[in-house]
């Protein structure tokens, strides 16, 4: 539902005179200010707990012309797997989306998702509508096709990693139910959710579509978290398999949400929790900063090669809503 909402506030800013009086205006400038605020509240714990001089060394340590070629190679192959799921969930009730216009689309939302990843998400779904002459309600349904896709590839990696984690295997029937709870209401097609133009694509697409949402966001959730994993190896912190499946999911998803931006803090925050022990160092001081430096490393590298794929597809962007004008 956060797409949804976001796109009709990203519509309505691109469509409409504002009309709102000083109240909301505050709101929103309160929104705009408490990430930034969260974040360096989560930073500051970390930074308490860590070795500076190992945070500091391992940085020094890293071969930064590997590491930001590698992270740009992984914002490539990460933005052809994200728009290879968004085509396989839209193309099921909108069948004359192209590939190539996701591919742009998204890398076009890389720069509003600089704020947070939803943001983007939304702006992605106001292009699809503005270029595609699409209603902007059905598009969100249509992004919550995609949206149910990923949250499907989600609980399965958890499931998966249950047991390569050696943690109880009776979580596994407790994730998956929730799953197929959600597909028995898409097969039930209950009549007042099926007639609501939001909701309508997520009944449309069916089980098989959700199937095939399902199928084609794979790549994407393996180039994310293979990525990631890869990404730790540079600071020579090996995170065991299992550990990763079950944990790097939910740093990745964490750092998406409308809390810090670009997920600084909260990525630290988790990583510390999850991954300390990984790290080398002779105290959980020194182990903590070498992760730290590892985690911070690793935002900047990924916001610094989205923001010069995202000013790319921004500027083509901008050529054809120009020429749809």
């Amino acid at each position: 539902m956060a797409a949804s909402s976001e796109s009709s506030d990203v519509d309505q800013a691109v469509t409409a005179a504002p009309t709102e009086s000083r109240p909301p205006t505050k709101i929103s400038a309160l929104r705009k200010v408490l990430p930034f605020v969260v974040a360096t509240a989560l930073l500051a714990f970390v930074a308490s707990r860590i070795d500076f001089d190992a945070f500091v060394a391992t940085l020094k340590s890293l071969d930064y012309v590997s590491f930001l070629s590698f992270a740009m190679a992984w914002q490539i192959a990460l933005l052809g797997a994200d728009a290879l799921g968004n085509y396989a969930a839209y193309r099921l009730t909108m069948p004359s989306v192209r590939y190539t216009d996701f591919y742009v689309f998204r890398g076009a939302s890389y720069l509003p998702g600089m704020v947070n990843h939803h943001i983007g998400q939304a702006y992605m779904t106001y292009l699809m509508s503005k270029l595609a002459k699409i209603p902007i309600a059905r598009v969100a349904g249509a992004t919550l096709v995609s949206y149910a896709g990923w949250m499907g590839c989600l609980l399965g990696c958890v499931a998966l990693a249950l047991p390569l984690a050696g943690l109880p295997l009776g979580y596994v029937p407790i994730i998956l139910g929730a799953g197929v709870l959600y597909l028995v209401v898409i097969q039930l097609r209950p009549e007042r959710l099926a007639k609501t133009t939001l909701l309508a694509p997520l009944f449309e697409a069916g089980l098989r579509g959700h199937a095939v949402s399902l199928v084609a966001r794979l790549p994407h959730l393996l180039v994310l978290v293979l990525g990631t994993w890869c990404a730790y190896r540079f600071f020579a912190i090996e995170i065991p398999i299992g550990t990763a499946l079950l944990y790097l999911p939910i740093v990745l998803v964490a750092a998406t949400l409308p809390i810090t931006p670009q997920g600084f803090g909260t990525r630290e925050t988790l990583a510390a929790a999850f991954f300390g022990p990984f790290a080398k160092g002779a105290s959980e001081a020194e182990r903590l900063g070498r992760l730290t430096a590892s985690t911070t490393a690793w935002g900047v590298a990924i916001t610094l090669s989205g923001i010069l794929i995202g000013l790319f597809c921004a500027h083509i962007v901008q050529k054809r809503l120009r020429s749809a004008e």
